[in-house]
């Protein structure tokens, strides 16, 4: 059975296959802009979670911040950053670092102060 018909993966056309492969920077504009775009959106992502950050660590207080759900965040932005380093996917990887740190942040902050 081919690589393409198991199971549930991604298909990375950009890198795999040869005969379809997309020139960076691409070459037609909105592609472009997201390939820089892609930069921002995944450092303003995570940089949306600080308010709960503030609310934990300089208020001192977790009673309303559900540990299992940001425990379960955290175990998933660990398996997308070691998916993004494996396949070397840099915007994967720099959005991924960011979310681990604060979500792990957070998950102690709700260990101390919940």
């Amino acid at each position: 059975m081919s690589n393409h018909t198991e199971g549930l993966h991604h298909f990375h056309t950009r890198k795999r296959v040869h005969k379809d492969h997309k020139p960076y920077p691409a070459i037609t504009p909105a592609r472009r802009f997201m390939d820089k775009a892609i930069y921002v959106i995944g450092i303003v992502g995570p940089l949306m979670t600080i308010p709960q950050l503030i609310k934990i660590w300089v208020g001192k207080s977790a009673t309303d911040v559900s540990l299992a759900s940001w425990s379960g965040y955290l175990i998933y932005a660990i398996f997308w950053l070691i998916y993004g380093i494996m396949h070397k996917e840099k915007p994967i990887i720099i959005t991924y670092v960011a979310w681990v740190a604060l979500e792990l942040l957070i998950v102690i902050g709700v260990l101390i102060y919940g």
